[in-house]
C-alpha cells in the first residue's frame, strides 16, 4: 500500500493507493466515525479483480489537513457533503482520473450522491452503503429515523458538543457499539479507526457537517452554488447499487424503501441479514462480491 498525497486548494490531502498502478481506477470513501481502515477486508477482491484503490482521509480525519492560511484568510472547516466531494473531485484532477468508479460509506454515500449529482459525467458506477439518497433540501426524518439520530441532535446542544470534546473517541465507541449487533468488532478494530479522529480538526469538521445540516450552523457561502445545485436535483443517473445491513440501528433499512425511483440509469438494492451500519467490516465477502459484481457491470 502507498500512501502518498496532493495539495489542493484548501488541503493537505492524504489517500492510500493499492491494487495494479494500471488498473481501472476506484475511490472508496469512508464514513463518520471511521478511517480508510474500513475498506481493508475488500482490498483483496479489488485488487484481484484487477482494480486500483483509492481510499482518501477525509477532511478532519488522520493526516488530511488544511492547508496554512493565505493571505490571512484561515479556511472553514466545513464539513458539509459537497465541500467533501469537491475535495474527491480535486484529488481526482491532481490524480488526472477524468473518469472512475467510486464506493461510499455513511458519509462517504452521501458524497457519492452529491458527486452523481453534480459531477456525473466523472463517475462511471457507484456502490453506496448504510446512508439513503432524497432529493431536495433535507428533511426531518420519521420519528423512528429521528431517534436514531439522537447523536446528531446531541452535537447540537452544548452540552453534546462539550461531551464530544472532551473525548471524541469515547463518543465515537458508542456509535460503534450501538450501531450493529453486540459484538461485531474487536478492539484492534475500534483502535485502528480511532487514530484517524485524533486530527485537530476532527471535532470542528464534525461538528459543522452535523450542526449546518439540521440548521444549528451556518452553511459555508464557498460552497453556495454547489450546494444549491445538489438540493434542485431531482434524480441520479449514474448506475448505483445500494448496500444495507437489516439490523443498522443508525440508518434503518425501512428508511431506503422506494429509493429506487430515484435513479435513471440502474439501480439496486441489497439487503443483508444480520447485517448493521458497517456491511463492509461486518460481511466483507459479500460486500466485496456485490462492489465487484456492480462495477463490472453484472449487477
Amino acid at each position: 500500500m502507498r500512501v502518498l498525497e496532493v495539495k489542493t486548494s484548501v488541503l493537505k490531502l492524504v489517500y492510500e493507493e493499492a491494487g495494479p498502478k494500471n488498473g481501472r481506477p476506484v475511490m472508496l470513501v469512508h464514513g463518520w466515525p471511521d478511517s480508510p481502515r474500513t475498506f481493508d477486508a475488500i482490498l483483496p477482491a479489488l485488487h484481484a479483480a484487477g482494480y486500483r484503490t483509492i481510499a482518501p482521509y477525509l477532511r478532519g480525519f488522520g493526516p488530511t489537513e488544511f492547508r496554512s492560511p493565505m493571505f490571512g484568510r484561515k479556511p472553514k472547516r466545513t464539513g458539509q457533503p459537497v465541500a467533501l466531494a469537491q475535495d474527491i473531485i480535486d484529488l481526482a484532477d491532481a490524480l488526472k482520473l477524468k473518469t472512475f468508479d467510486y464506493v461510499g460509506h455513511d458519509w462517504g454515500a452521501r458524497m457519492g450522491y452529491v458527486l452523481a449529482s453534480l459531477f456525473p459525467t466523472r463517475l462511471e458506477r457507484m456502490v453506496t452503503l448504510s446512508t439513503v439518497f432524497a432529493p431536495g433540501p433535507l428533511k426531518p426524518p420519521a420519528l423512528p429515523q429521528a431517534q436514531t439520530y439522537w447523536y446528531q441532535w446531541f452535537l447540537c446542544t452544548q452540552p453534546g458538543e462539550k461531551v464530544f470534546r472532551a473525548d471524541p473517541v469515547a463518543y465515537g465507541k458508542r456509535m460503534w457499539e450501538t450501531w450493529s449487533p453486540q459484538g461485531w468488532y474487536d478492539a484492534a478494530d475500534l483502535a485502528k479507526a480511532a487514530k484517524s479522529w485524533a486530527n485537530k480538526d476532527f471535532a470542528e469538521v464534525t461538528l459543522q457537517s452535523y450542526r449546518s445540516r439540521w440548521g444549528h450552523a451556518e452553511l459555508d457561502p464557498t460552497y453556495g452554488v454547489l450546494q444549491a445545485r445538489y438540493e434542485s436535483t431531482p434524480s441520479l443517473d449514474v448506475p448505483t447499487t445500494y448496500i444495507q445491513g437489516l439490523n443498522d440501528r443508525c440508518t434503518l433499512a425501512e428508511s431506503s424503501d422506494g429509493m429506487g425511483r430515484y435513479f435513471t440509469n440502474g439501480y439496486r438494492r441489497v439487503l443483508l441479514e444480520g447485517v448493521g451500519h458497517f456491511p463492509q467490516r461486518e460481511a466483507p465477502g459479500l460486500v466485496a462480491e456485490e462492489i465487484v459484481r456492480h462495477l463490472q457491470g453484472r449487477a
